[in-house]
């Protein structure tokens, strides 16, 4: 008998991969539907939410733009830390005893030194812009109830990730949404970017989502596990792979109103203590996800 899942912000990015994956013959969860209208930050929308009470749940929901979280805090703090305590408090009034898992980023490390590269879960949190605090602020939160009320709680650090589907709000799907546009004739062969010369530790969406389902069946509650390649790659780099998929030739003109606060020059994290605990390893290569990607874009500039 397959076990019940809930989980939050099944509208983004991830969320459509989640339900994609679990409508597989092989999936052993049956995914809880939810009304549209629901809003963690309204805990009113939350009273009548689960007609049956799900084994588990992924709360993915949240403001995850970090531009916006500099030009709104409170707003993030009201969604990503207050929603989740309403959320918390809601399953916990219909007498929720299952699995909860809680994403939140690898952002929460901040600036780390690239002597502590690749990045582990022993790193201190620094966060350095307003969503990061939000995000290790909600850690905490769920790491104390699952303390307080004994419920199986995991927390999972997602570094970047990338696929088809993904809003142009992030680089990787700008550059390939430019680069389509390009192919198509409606761009000029000029891409507008941010600072590229960084690297990344990039995962492709059907990667994060295998991890945080490994993580359901196997991982130990009441750890932080880091989601990520162990590897970095540059930003450049990925736009140019990019770019030869297209077979466009390119410029790459840097927008001031791309560049952000208190970058990080170099990221990598170490994914090893989830691969310790449930065998997870990424399967996606570059490679693979860019050809989805700009497919993808493809499809989504002619219908523009």
């Amino acid at each position: 008998m397959k076990k019940r899942l809930f989980v939050t912000g099944l509208s983004g990015f991830v969320g459509r991969h989640i339900q994609s994956r679990l409508i597989r013959p092989d999936s052993v969860w049956d995914l809880l539907p939810a009304p549209s209208d629901y809003d963690i930050s309204d805990e009113r929308t939350l009273e009548n939410l689960w007609p049956h009470m799900p084994d588990a749940v992924i709360h993915l929901a949240g403001q995850t733009f970090v531009p916006e979280a500099f030009r709104d805090p409170a707003a993030t703090l009201k969604v990503n830390l207050l929603g989740t305590l309403n959320l918390l408090q809601a399953l916990k009034a219909r007498g929720f005893t299952g699995t909860f898992l809680y994403v939140s980023s690898g952002d929460v490390y901040g600036q780390v030194s690239e002597t502590a590269l690749p990045i582990d879960e022993q790193q201190p949190p620094c966060p350095r812009n307003p969503y990061a605090v939000s995000k290790v602020a909600a850690e905490f939160l769920c790491l104390q109830w699952g303390i307080s009320e004994g419920w199986p709680m995991l927390v999972a650090r997602p570094f970047n990730h990338i696929g088809s589907g993904q809003s142009d709000s992030f680089v990787v799907a700008s550059a390939a949404r430019q680069i389509a546009r390009i192919q198509q004739g409606l761009q000029a062969p000029r891409l507008e970017v941010g600072d590229i010369d960084v690297t990344r530790d990039f995962l492709d969406v059907s990667d994060v989502v295998s991890a945080y389902l490994a993580m359901l069946q196997s991982a130990a509650p009441g750890h932080i596990y880091n989601v990520c390649s162990g590897r970095e790659q540059s930003i450049r780099g990925l736009i140019e792979q990019l770019a030869a998929l297209a077979d466009v030739e390119i410029e790459l003109v840097q927008d001031p109103a791309r560049l952000r606060r208190a970058e990080q020059r170099r990221v990598c994290g170490n994914p090893a203590r989830l691969q310790q605990a449930t065998d997870w390893t990424p399967l996606t290569t570059t490679q693979q996800s860019l050809r989805a990607i700009l497919s993808d874009w493809e499809s989504r500039v002619r219908q523009e």
